[in-house]
């Protein structure tokens, strides 16, 4: 179902992301963990999970990491092993510096990855140190497992730095991606600006437009914002000053994703721009983690009733 939709770029797509365990667990923690994965996961009506695979970025700012950087397991090899009971499709994120090409090859062409959805994902900053650019993955890829379904990363807020985000969608498309996944979103107009010159770009070309997953995550805490902001995501000002001094910052981040991707499916609707949701936690704490199962139920509820109104395009 998540390939026919990806080629048929549809909107509405909804996928949720998880990242893998440290890599440092035991097994028995590990078996704990997954155990929680599956336990949350399993009764939510989604079309893919996300599955990340991480780097670090601290050469990429300058400001200590609010939380500290440990390795996690191979994210196809968590995904296989410890959640084969999830009867959905599994979207395997891919640093690709952090691989030769030997190593990439082997990840491309494993039978770990047999639903073969994959997003591969650059260097963190220019200054980065990589073994493989995108460039090179993007011909490794086409050379030995031309057949999967490859999906690349968006993000909004550096549009409004470069103006050139839709150029890079369009770019990574021709190199074969086929969906695209946002940075967490908390500033609308970074991403509408995106999609308005990505929409007019591609009309004025006469080109295809690709699904895009605008990511949402629920904020719980002063230190969780603190992390977002470590990671780059723009927080508008007024929303931060929302955030901090509401009475419950967990209940207002909610209440400020749903709003956001309400405006952000509106706008898409009525270009006819195919946009899906993508639902993660950047915490671990368990209220930030149940909030983010919740705020999946609720996203499908905004998207279903835009079907029901009729409002719904592929």
């Amino acid at each position: 179902m998540l390939k026919d939709k990806i080629l048929n770029r549809e909107t509405g797509i909804i996928t949720y992301a998880i990242t893998p365990p440290k890599k440092d667990n035991t097994k028995e923690k590990i078996a704990e963990i997954s155990q929680r994965h599956l336990e949350r996961i399993k009764n939510i009506d989604i079309d893919g999970l996300i599955i990340y695979d991480i780097q670090d970025e601290t050469d990429r700012l300058k400001d200590e990491r609010p939380f500290p950087f440990l390795e996690t397991i191979d994210p196809a090899a968590y995904g296989k092993e410890y959640l084969k009971e999830l009867k959905v499709e599994k979207i395997i994120y891919r640093c690709v510096g952090k691989y030769n090409s030997q190593e990439l090859k082997q990840s491309i062409t494993s039978e770990t990855q047999r639903d073969k959805f994959s997003v591969f994902v650059g260097a963190a900053s220019r200054n980065q140190e990589v073994k493989l650019n995108l460039s090179e993955a993007y011909k490794l890829k086409d050379k030995f497992n031309e057949n999967f379904m490859l999906g690349g990363i968006v993000i909004p807020e550096r549009h409004t730095k470069s103006n050139d985000e839709h150029m890079r969608i369009v770019s990574k498309a021709k190199c074969g991606c086929e969906f695209f996944v946002s940075q967490v979103i908390y500033n609308i107009e970074a991403s509408k600006n995106l999609l308005s010159d990505y929409f007019y770009y591609c009309q004025d070309n006469n080109i295809k437009m690709v699904p895009i997953l605008f990511t949402l995550t629920p904020c719980g805490s002063t230190k969780t914002l603190e992390f977002m902001k470590w990671l780059g995501i723009n927080i508008p000002k007024w929303l931060e000053n929302d955030l901090i001094h509401s009475k419950d910052i967990l209940d207002k981040s909610i209440d400020l994703s749903k709003s956001i991707f309400e405006e952000l499916l509106d706008f898409a609707l009525d270009k006819g721009i195919p946009i899906g949701c993508n639902i993660e936690s950047l915490s671990i704490r368990k209220v930030e983690i149940e909030a983010s199962i919740q705020l999946v139920k609720d996203i499908k509820a905004i998207i279903e009733n835009k079907m029901r109104k009729g409002d719904f395009y592929k």
